[in-house]
């Protein structure tokens, strides 16, 4: 099996959306008294990759189908629409990761209980429905949203409480600030692709906004997660968490000016990658704000 067209269908620069909420819970989780268990730690984060992993491949095989992947795509190639893989191959490997991530949540939902339950089913319903069935979630505008509850808010708090069975206030907010920066990489993406997506019937939020709008809510995206942080040092009365933040402040600050500066096309592409560099950099400064 030729792996370079696998590895193009997984888009492995998108994974750490996965992996940065896991690790945050957890630390989180450590810093309220949860005690760190190395295996149950690999088992959530392998069913978070999972999980992501199978949705990327479904939106691979879902938007060549649809026809949103055409020649004139400005973002990195896609597998089936390139001709590499067959749309039925693709759909399979993403049925397997949804179901070793189920059988992986077997274990989780010993641990965590009903929240854990319900967190997974509706993690694996919603990576399903993502670009497959008659109304797919990327196709009305609600992706953003998917994301900041799946790779922000539920992601972290399902790893703090699966790490320490408690409600945890801390992982709400710092879940909030990661999904939406989470929702900001969408949001660049969906902005890049617009004047292919609209043609394909892809009505994503940026095409309901306009181009203004949508830098605008960019911005915002990279901006708003400054105060949950906030909200979280004066709770802990952890002023020095404030002061940490200013490199992942002045990158957001810089990458809100360049979605005005820079033209629309394939331009965009490193944008989107150095807003996914901007979660990972952010959620170490929380982690060093929060073991100062």
């Amino acid at each position: 099996m030729n792996i370079t067209p696998w590895w193009y269908a997984v888009r492995p620069k998108t994974l750490s959306m996965s992996v940065v909420p896991v690790v945050l819970g957890t630390v989180i989780a450590g810093s309220e008294g949860g005690r760190f268990q190395l295996p149950l730690f690999l088992s959530i984060l392998a069913a978070a990759l999972l999980i992501q992993i199978g949705t990327n491949l479904y939106n691979d095989a879902g938007d060549a189908l649809r026809g949103a992947d055409g020649p004139d795509r400005l973002g990195p190639k896609r597998a089936v629409a390139e001709g590499w893989l067959e749309i039925r191959e693709v759909q399979r490997m993403a049925l397997g990761c949804f179901l070793l991530a189920v059988a992986i949540g077997g274990y989780l939902v010993q641990v965590g209980g009903l929240p854990i339950l319900l967190i997974g089913l509706f993690s694996v319903i919603a990576g399903i429905s993502y670009t497959a069935g008659r109304l797919p979630i990327a196709y009305t505008g609600l992706g953003e949203l998917f994301v900041f509850l799946f790779f922000g808010l539920l992601a972290v708090g399902g790893t703090a409480w699966l790490m320490h069975p408690a409600w945890s206030m801390t992982a709400g907010w710092l879940g909030s600030a990661i999904g939406l920066i989470a929702a900001a990489v969408l949001m660049v993406n969906n902005y890049r692709d617009m004047d292919t997506d609209r043609p394909a019937g892809k009505i994503t939020l940026a095409i309901r906004l306009g181009r203004e709008k949508s830098r605008r809510l960019y911005l915002g995206l990279l901006l708003l997660p400054f105060l949950p942080v906030l909200g979280v040092a004066y709770q802990l009365q952890k002023p020095g968490l404030i002061g940490v933040m200013l490199p992942a402040l002045l990158m957001a600050i810089y990458l809100g000016r360049s979605i005005y500066r820079q033209p629309h096309g394939d331009g965009l592409n490193r944008l989107l990658v150095q807003t996914a560099q901007l979660q990972l950099l952010f959620a170490v400064l929380v982690i060093a704000g929060l073991n100062l």
